[in-house]
């Protein structure tokens, strides 16, 4: 029988390389920010009901992301126009190589986003 540490080495390694391929593309956010993809959604959902079991609103502070959990707090800036807003994840998406983040169209208006950019991303 080995040592603790050797005990954890033993499961701690697989453990932590089966929450990385279960957390998906895109689910790091890092401290200082990200650089990602997003784009928005608008009317064309609302009332419907989120991942998350809300109704969805438009003009909300909300976003959808593939893996980070329901209720996780980000910071969304726009670097062209220097404008950020907080958003909170309570949905699921987006379902589109190369996009990390889909947004309300409430938070995408409020940062000066038109159309699929190139956004910073923290925690908040």
């Amino acid at each position: 029988m080995g040592t603790s540490k050797d005990m954890l080495m033993k499961v701690g390694a697989p453990l932590a390389l089966a929450f990385l391929f279960l957390a998906g593309p895109g689910c790091a956010v890092e401290a200082g920010g990200s650089h990602v993809r997003a784009t928005w959604y608008g009317d064309e959902l609302r009332g419907r009901r989120t991942a998350s079991g809300e109704v969805f609103n438009p003009e909300g502070f909300t976003a959808a992301h593939r893996s980070l959990p329901f209720g996780t707090c980000l910071r969304v800036a726009n670097p062209k126009t220097g404008k950020s807003v907080a958003v909170r994840v309570n949905d699921r998406g987006p379902f589109t190589q190369g996009l990390s983040l889909d947004l309300s169209r409430g938070a995408a208006r409020a940062i000066g986003m038109h159309s699929t950019q190139t956004v910073t991303v923290k925690r908040c």
